[in-house]
């Protein structure tokens, strides 16, 4: 079994145990990078469309979900979210998903990804958001990766005004798990990555869902004995105990497209 990072483990368990009460149906994710929410949607009967823009990570995805695919539960498109036509003649999603995603859109983009998104939902319909946090701890995993911002809470609910959104549910995810080991993260990055400095920044997007990083994206087999849900849940009930941190490294966020009123 592959080992995952220890945040990446934390921020699953926050998401399924907020999938539970959420009945199944289709979803689409934008920028699914090694799948591992998709791997849980399908698991919990849900069927979808992702959208991606690296072909190599497509390609992975395709391969890993390979009998999803032939079921016809699942389907990785190397399509843009923000510009593919998609066909809502057969009824639009009930669920579209997003985990580090957000943060590579300039604001004029980033307005465009929620009204699209409102397009694309039937009424009553979720928006989840996994977001990098925290604007005093941008490094250089946010210069390599390509990111326009780090969120805070403010920036959020503005963001959902402007566009005619509803957060309905908003956390503080990973604490004080990621601030404790930031240090050795912006190490480890510096070592492996820094040459991705001279990328574009659409070049450093289309890098960031296929990275390899040693003890930062990849972990020997052996490790999942530690990283996994079991022993980690401990940091998950942290996790949830510090959800309002102001100094969390990752927002989650669930929102509805506001009602129309005549």
């Amino acid at each position: 079994m592959s080992a995952l990072a220890p945040g990446t483990i934390l921020q699953l368990m926050y998401l399924k145990e907020r999938l539970v009460d959420v009945a199944p149906g289709r979803f689409i994710e934008v920028g699914p990078g090694t799948g591992e929410i998709s791997n849980l949607l399908l698991k919990f009967g849900w069927g979808g469309v992702a959208y991606e823009l690296e072909s190599r990570t497509v390609e992975r995805l395709k391969m890993r979900f390979s009998s999803s695919i032939l079921d016809g539960r699942y389907e990785v498109k190397a399509e843009d979210y923000m510009t593919v036509h998609v066909d809502t003649s057969f009824g639009q999603c009930d669920l579209i998903i997003s985990s580090m995603v957000m943060e590579h859109l300039d604001k004029e983009l980033e307005s465009t990804f929620m009204h699209r998104s409102t397009e694309l939902l039937r009424p009553g319909g979720l928006l989840i958001g996994l977001v990098p946090a925290s604007p005093t701890h941008w490094g250089i995993e946010d210069e390599i990766a390509g990111h326009c911002r780090r969120y805070t809470r403010e920036d959020l609910q503005a963001l959902a005004i402007d566009t005619h959104w509803e957060i309905r549910h908003l956390a503080g995810l990973t604490y004080p798990v990621s601030n404790i080991l930031l240090p050795v993260s912006n190490f480890l990055v510096g070592r492996a990555e820094k040459s991705k400095m001279t990328l574009t920044d659409l070049e450093k997007t289309k890098a960031s869902g296929i990275r390899s990083v040693r003890f930062k994206t990849r972990f020997p087999n052996a490790m999942s004995l530690v990283l996994n849900r079991y022993v980690l849940f401990p940091l998950h009930l942290t996790q949830k105990a510090f959800s309002s941190e102001s100094n969390s490294l990752v927002l989650y966020f669930e929102a509805t497209p506001q009602q129309v009123r005549n």
